[in-house]
Formats: C-alpha cells, structure tokens, sequence
C-alpha cells in the first residue's frame, strides 16, 4: 500500500469513528430512537425532501441570526431651520383641478331653483315662475296632498332615519310595507329596497354576476347600469341600442365559442332597460323574453325611468306588453323619477332576492330609506292605482307636445330621439341634425367640437327660460361612458301643466329653436 492510499484509509477509519461517535452519542438520549426510525421511513425515497428541508433549516438559521432590520435606519437628521425652511418651501397641491373654461360655462348654466320643486317653480334670476320641463315629475305628485300628510305623519312617528343599514337594525314595518306594495304593483313574488337609486342596479348586477360570467349589455343603457356591469368584472359583450338581430347574433357566437373551445358552463344575463334614459325609446321586451328562453339567460331589465308611466296600470314593461313579470328574472329601477320619492328596488323571486340582502353592497353597508321617504312611495304607488286616469292624461301631454315639436319647419334644425307620436315615453330628447352642423362648417377640414354643440343648445335652453320655460341639457360623464350620446336637451313632460300651458311651452321650445339655430354661427 503506498503512501496515498494508506492517507484515505486512515481519513476513512477517522471518519467512520467520528459517525458511529455522534451515533452513540444520539441514541444515548432519551427517545432518540423514535426519530431516528422516523427519519428511515420518512426519506429512505425521497432524497429530494430532504434537500428542501435542510435548505429550510439553514434559510431560518441565517435568517435568525442575521442583522435586523429597523425603519429609522436611515433618516435623516434635520436641524429645526431645515425643517422650517421645507415648510415655508412647500406648496399642496390644489384639492381639485382646475376648472377649464367648459367646466366654468357649465357651473354658471346650471339653474338655482328658490323654493319647494314644482310644476311652476321659482328660479333665481327669473321674476315670474318657469313652467318646469327639466324634471321628472311626470305625474305631478311632488304636489300631491295626500303624500305630504303621510311623510308628515310618518317623520313625527319614526324621525328622520334609522342611521343604519337593513340588515341590522334599520329595516322597520313601513319598509317592508313598501316592499310588499311594490310586487303586488308589479306582479312578482317578493322586492327588497336600497337607499340610494343610482347604487341599486349597480349593486344588483355584481350581486349575481361575478368573474367568468357572460353579460350581454344593450350599449344604449344608462351609467348607473354601465357601472354594475364594471364592477361585476364579468365578460361582456354589449349588441346594438334595441337591435334584436345583433343580440341573437352575439348570443350565437358566445354558444359557438363554447362549443368550440368547450369552456366550462358559466351564469349568463342580458342586461337592459325598459324605458331608455338617453334615448327615450323602449325596448322590445316581448323579442327579449324570447330569446332569453332561446338561449338560456337569465334577464335583468332596468326599468328606473318606465315604472309609473308605462302599461295601462303603470306597471312598467311587463304591463305595457302584457307579459307576465315573473318571467323576468330580476327588474330594478328607481323610486327617484316618476314615484318622486327616493332610491330603487329589485324584485323577482324570492331566491332571487333573499340572496340580495347578504350580497347586495349597497344593501348591507348603506344606512336604510327614511321611513318617511318609504311611506311616500307606497303612497305614490297607491296614487297611481286609484286614479289611472293620470297616465292617460300624461300620454296625452307627450303626444300634443311631440306634435308641435315635430312641425316642418324644425327639420332643418333639430330631430326628436323616439321620434313615435304615439310613443307612451313621457320624456325624449332633441338633438341637432348632422346636416345642419355641417353648413356651420367654413373649411372642409373643420368640424363642429362637442363643446361648440352643447353651447348651441346651452342657448336654447336660455331662450327657453326667457320664454318662461325651464328645460336642461341632458349631461353625461363624457370620459366614463360606454357609447357617449350627442349632446341633446332632454324634454321631460308634465302633467303638473295643464293641455293649454303645456301647448304654450312647446311653443316657446319650438320658437327658441328656430330663433337661436337661425342666428347661430361656429
């Protein structure tokens, strides 16, 4: 043996001792043994665990042993005349941006109504009342008699607000009343109430549709529809403004595009509104209820603008087509418009609504409606059963004013969005014809800003106030919207006015019109 080798056996012998040392050493202490067969069992076909484990054990050893980390490490220290020099130094920044010249124009534009909201109210700036075309008191019960007794009545018993949310202590017996009152109205089986219109379908939605889900959204609905439907991060595809056709073709793409890639089934909604807020044209609910049971949707139909006002009982879509409401999933709308109380309602089953009260946002962390508020919509809604004769003096209000507003000699000039006389809609917008703006056009490479066009009409909403007429520019939140509208005025009718005074104020409408697009240049 030479000498290398003898140098290995001898580091062999040293190292085999050393082992069965630390082994003896090992077993000599209590319970060892268990470990040791532990281990055995454990690792005998699993070298890779036990890299990881022993990884794990010096990761922690170092990181035990390692410097701690404090956050004041590296401050720096600044004398009192460093930190007083920084203070004269700095400049906030403004809370709000500054406003352009458009935002300016339109604060200075926006009336200041004196006094209670009537058919005939008072405005700042004005002598004599303005007969009232820019709100939604179609029905006229914000003067209403009978309404004001009961809130009256109802504020002294309960005050003002319970100042908590439904779920907790603040639901009381006049919200379920109300609750009640709405279905037996509309015709389903069970309603829950939110406090605020605008956050009710935008709460309904993302209730039920969540990540993965399909929303087929008509691109004419309003914002507060638009914003459920972001908010329920769901897939959406959206079909042409009351285009049945486009709708049947998008639902068939989404059936092929499972189909082919063979996605796992997931909850399907068609969303809509009965009455169109931006357009003013109702949707074909009959084709709708169609191809929802063609394809298999559920379907959520926004009806904020129609209850009150469509149907011979004012029931909303479902009356006006004689369809029965249980065969809509799930009908929302607002309390706001033609009942003139305050926030929204969804009803349908009892499911349906049952699963709302622990998932509904706005539902669970929002404080209740006032009792008060909640009282005058039951009220309103008894209103509107007692004396159907309002809705068809209202129908009869829309179809003289359309009439007068569809004369010739506005052509040129203008054309009415749901331009149907005998539409039932109480309301419709007037929007400038595209020819007219482009004879306003001096160069070829010009065109008229949206700016420009909503000033145009900015004007006759002026010449409309000075003829005695309070009408407004329909708004919109231009850089959030879907499929921003032009710029329309918004006509809004009342029966607060009698045949003769609301034949007067179409007039006027019409007069300004032709005045201020004859004399109007870019």
């Amino acid at each position: 043996m030479d000498q290398n080798e003898q140098l290995v056996h001898d580091h062999a012998i040293f190292i085999n001792s050393t082992v069965n040392s630390v082994y003896e050493l090992i077993v000599a202490i209590p319970g060892s043994h268990l470990a040791i067969n532990y281990l055995k069992n454990a690792y005998q076909n699993d070298p890779f665990r036990i890299a990881l484990e022993l990884f794990l054990v010096f990761f922690a050893i170092k990181y035990m042993l390692s410097k701690k980390y404090k956050p004041n490490d590296n401050n720096v220290q600044l004398t009192v005349k460093e930190v007083d020099d920084l203070v004269e130094d700095w400049q906030p920044e403004p809370l709000a941006p500054k406003l352009t010249s458009y935002d300016r124009f339109n604060l200075e534009k926006t009336p200041l109504i004196v006094g209670a909201q009537s058919a005939k109210t008072k405005v700042a700036g004005h002598t004599k009342p303005l007969m009232n075309l820019a709100t939604t008191n179609y029905l006229n019960l914000v003067a209403s008699e009978q309404i004001r007794q009961k809130a009256v009545e109802t504020l002294r018993n309960y005050g003002v607000g319970s100042c908590g949310p439904p779920g907790f202590y603040g639901t009381i017996d006049v919200h379920m009343d109300l609750e009640r009152d709405i279905s037996r109205f509309i015709g389903t089986d069970d309603t829950i109430i939110y406090a605020q219109g605008f956050s009710t379908v935008s709460s309904v939605i993302p209730a039920f549709a969540k990540r993965g889900d399909y929303l087929v959204v008509d691109e004419g609905v309003s914002f507060a529809v638009q914003k459920g439907v972001q908010i329920s991060r769901s897939i959406v595809k959206t079909f042409k403004h009351n285009d049945m056709e486009d709708l049947e073709r998008v639902l068939k793409e989404i059936n092929t595009e499972h189909a082919t890639y063979k996605k796992r089934l997931t909850r399907r909604f068609i969303v809509t509104e009965g009455l169109f807020a931006n357009y003013g044209d109702i949707a074909p609910l009959d084709k709708l209820v169609e191809l929802k049971k063609k394809f298999k949707y559920r379907l959520i139909l926004d009806e904020s603008q129609s209850i009150g006002v469509l149907g011979s009982r004012g029931a909303g879509l479902t009356d006006l087509f004689k369809i029965d409401a249980k065969e809509i999933d799930m009908i929302t709308g607002q309390l706001s418009n033609s009942i003139c109380g305050s926030g929204g309602f969804c009803t349908g089953s009892v499911e349906v609504i049952d699963h709302q009260r622990l998932s509904g946002l706005a539902y669970c962390f929002s404080a209740s409606m006032p009792a008060m508020l909640a009282v005058s919509a039951s009220e309103a809604f008894r209103i509107i059963e007692q004396q159907p004769n309002l809705l068809k003096e209202l129908a009869e209000r829309s179809l003289s004013f359309r009439q007068i507003l569809s004369h010739k000699s506005l052509d040129p000039f203008i054309y009415l969005e749901s331009a149907d006389l005998n539409s039932p809609s109480p309301f419709f917008h007037i929007r400038v014809q595209k020819s007219y703006l482009d004879t306003q056009i001096q160069n070829s490479d010009d065109k008229i800003s949206r700016e420009a066009e909503e000033r145009l009409l900015q004007d006759v909403v002026d010449e409309c106030a000075y003829q005695g007429v309070l009408v407004t520019r329909a708004k919109y939140v231009y850089d959030q919207e879907l499929h921003c509208p032009p710029p329309s005025i918004r006509i809004s009718v009342t029966i607060g006015l009698t045949k003769k005074e609301n034949d007067k104020a179409a007039s006027a409408v019409k007069s300004a019109i032709v005045k201020v697009f004859s004399k109007w240049r870019k």
